[in-house]
């Protein structure tokens, strides 16, 4: 099925590639994978998106071990990835407030933050929005009435490790031993329940 995906501030349709045991949020748009660059383990719940122009598959760009990163929250605390791995399932959730699907996608989030967080799910909600939207993240999350982390990434640091082709929303989960788990790429809300299956046996390990 195809799958809403935006990229810099425009919405299209995606095709994805379907894992093993996790279904794709798949959406796509840039560059795809060089030879030399890292690739995630394959292993249960691992994804590969699609490519959203010609519909080829296209392996994921996160290491197994995913590169560790700190950034400020909406309130000015610092959150470290680094802390987290050990005792908490992560899920690493890209967005932007011009993108109906991120919006969406977070909103579906809230609800399963909500129903795992005492399983020890964490989700960092990381705003990729440049300095002429920025401004509307605050106003936005409370909107949306979304409890988890949000973290701001204006230098797009974290963007370039972790999702190069800027692609909106994607979502990186990553095990308590800091694995990644399980990645996809757009929203709909007939593949939704595909990633917060993945969570539910992240979080039971």
């Amino acid at each position: 099925m195809n799958d809403v995906w935006c990229k810099h501030g425009r919405s299209a349709l995606g095709v994805v590639l379907l894992g093993s045991m996790v279904g794709a949020f798949g959406c796509g748009g840039g560059a795809t994978p060089q030879a030399d660059e890292p690739r995630a383990e394959s292993q249960p719940g691992a994804v590969s998106g699609g490519d959203a122009s010609s519909g080829s598959s296209s392996t994921t760009q996160v290491a197994s071990h995913p590169p560790d990163f700190e950034l400020d929250t909406l309130s000015g605390e610092s959150v470290r990835l680094s802390d987290l791995v050990g005792s908490k399932v992560i899920l690493l959730d890209f967005w932007a407030t011009y993108c109906d699907p991120c919006l969406a996608a977070m909103l579906h989030l809230q609800q399963v933050y909500t129903k795992h967080r005492d399983e020890g799910l964490v989700i960092l909600g990381i705003s990729i929005d440049g300095p002429e939207s920025v401004a509307n993240v605050r106003s936005t999350v409370a909107k949306l009435g979304v409890e988890f982390p949000i973290l701001l990434n204006e230098e797009s640091r974290v963007v370039a490790l972790y999702n190069p082709r800027t692609s909106a929303p994607y979502s990186v989960l990553i095990g308590r031993n800091g694995r990644v788990l399980a990645q996809q790429e757009g929203f709909t809300t007939s593949n939704a329940t595909v990633m917060e299956r993945a969570i539910a046996n992240a979080v039971a390990l």
